[in-house]
């Protein structure tokens, strides 16, 4: 499908994100939104990523601003520099979707873009813009360390003092910020599997099985404590235990929330209900997915009760802080953009202090199982037109569902998620910024909820065949 821009920014296939086209979007941004003094890019380790960077430094020097070019650095480590400068941002990174497809990430001042300022730069688009007097030119080198000291001055140089931890690194571009940060913290870190010249498309929602039988390996093969992980631009934490198990991002999520003291949450709607059976959180929020709307529930909390601590996560993991949280060793200011690292080292320090495994201190919360995976090369047009209608029909939903159990409630906040008479939840979604379907399921045990995706993900095979 054609290159498409929404608040995930603008995605596409390579070979159509002309440099043309990607200045063009840029532009927009610039006319349509607030930017400080200058405009801060990154990129990810896509082959494709160095050269869209340069089109976007050209569009931003074009328009009169100055570029600060920070190079290969994770999407949140940019959004922390540019939000503490005052200045706006542009993340080259296609996320966790394959190689040959690419994209940008805009940031305001103030942090991600929101559903407002996606409707001024599509209105933009097509206006006239008079170049200016060119901006200059800045190489900036401080993103990562600052990332770094965040958690160090958060958390201390003994928060993981004496676990040993895998760092999946593959082509993630957090992958050495990540491993430096956990040494920091006292972890004895062990690479893993890192990629030359291969970018691979890590998608922290849907692990692959072949990778979640490395882990398994490696964990044994290194007598290792966890391993630790992220998608392509570093925004999305994957994190497995010693039995090499992956903890799903919406239980990363509330075990990150509860150490860091947050009592009003914010989620979307697909992510596990476990959070709403935990008496520490006063107030669970659910959302459309996709961070901008996270990001609008905490904010809407935070009109209501300024002095609220208030968090908000996904099920792909980002974790964001709206509030200034206690790490351990110092305060921990707010940052809310997707993170991958603090939803990995807060769950990580919080075992360590109980003096337990990560595996053991995660089964304490109450039990609440989640599975994902997605159909892929799927038009939008056709995952939407099938979830309107079974969304639309009672005996449609009926005959999808058939065996699943009677069903007790519908929600269409985002896409179609049935809960049934069990206990047992499936949630189908067309995804918004690639060519497939998402299943989402949930359970009281970890077998039916793997058991209602394999059923689901047959039933979607079939009906958009």
């Amino acid at each position: 499908m054609p290159p498409k821009f929404g608040t995930s920014g603008l995605r596409g296939l390579v070979t159509e994100l002309t440099p043309a086209l990607v200045q063009r979007h840029v532009r927009a941004f610039i006319a349509a939104c607030p930017q400080g003094r200058a405009v801060h890019v990154g990129q990810d380790l896509r082959a494709s990523s160095p050269a869209i960077a340069q089109a976007v430094i050209a569009a931003v020097r074009a328009a009169g601003l100055d570029a600060i070019n920070h190079g290969a650095v994770p999407t949140p480590a940019l959004a922390l520099a540019s939000m503490a400068a005052g200045e706006a941002a542009v993340m080259v990174t296609g996320s966790h979707i394959p190689a040959d497809r690419n994209g940008l990430k805009f940031y305001i001042p103030a942090g991600e873009i929101s559903k407002a300022d996606e409707t001024a730069i599509l209105a933009a688009l097509d206006a006239d813009h008079v170049d200016a007097a060119p901006g200059a030119l800045h190489h900036s080198t401080r993103a990562l360390p600052d990332y770094t000291a965040r958690y160090l001055a958060a958390f201390g140089p003994q928060a993981l003092r004496g676990m040993r931890i895998g760092i999946y690194q593959h082509s993630s571009v957090a992958r050495d910020v990540m491993g430096d940060i956990m040494a920091a913290l006292g972890a004895e870190t062990v690479p893993l599997a890192r990629s030359a010249d291969t970018f691979i498309p890590v998608d922290t929602e849907a692990v692959d099985p072949a990778t979640r039988l490395l882990l398994g390996d490696w964990a044994r093969e290194h007598a290792l404590d966890a391993i630790v992980s992220t998608d392509g631009d570093g925004d999305r934490p994957m994190l497995a235990g010693a039995d090499g198990a992956i903890l799903p991002g919406d239980v990363l999520g509330p075990l990150t929330a509860r150490h860091l003291g947050a009592d009003v949450l914010v989620t979307p709607v697909s992510s596990n209900t476990l959070a709403d059976l935990m008496p520490e959180f006063g107030t669970v929020a659910r959302t459309r997915i996709g961070s901008p709307f996270v990001i609008a529930g905490m904010e809407d909390a935070l009109a209501r009760d300024p002095a609220c601590k208030v968090a908000g996560y996904e099920a792909n993991g980002g974790f964001l802080l709206g509030f200034t949280a206690q790490g351990g060793a110092g305060p921990l200011a707010p940052l809310m953009t997707r993170d991958s690292l603090l939803p990995m080292i807060a769950p990580l320090a919080a075992s360590r202090a109980a003096g337990a495994g990560l595996v053991t201190y995660a089964a304490q919360l109450p039990a609440r199982f989640t599975a994902s995976d997605r159909v892929q090369d799927v038009a939008s047009d056709r995952s939407a037109a099938l979830i309107a209608e079974l969304a639309g029909d009672a005996a449609a939903r009926a005959a999808f569902f058939k065996g699943t159990g009677p069903e007790q409630s519908c929600d269409l906040t985002d896409g179609l998620r049935v809960t049934f008479a069990g206990g047992g939840i499936v949630h189908l979604r067309g995804s918004g910024n690639a060519p497939e379907c998402r299943c989402y399921t949930e359970a009281g045990d970890a077998q039916t909820a793997a058991r209602l995706l394999a059923v689901h993900l047959d039933q979607l095979r079939t009906a958009l065949a």
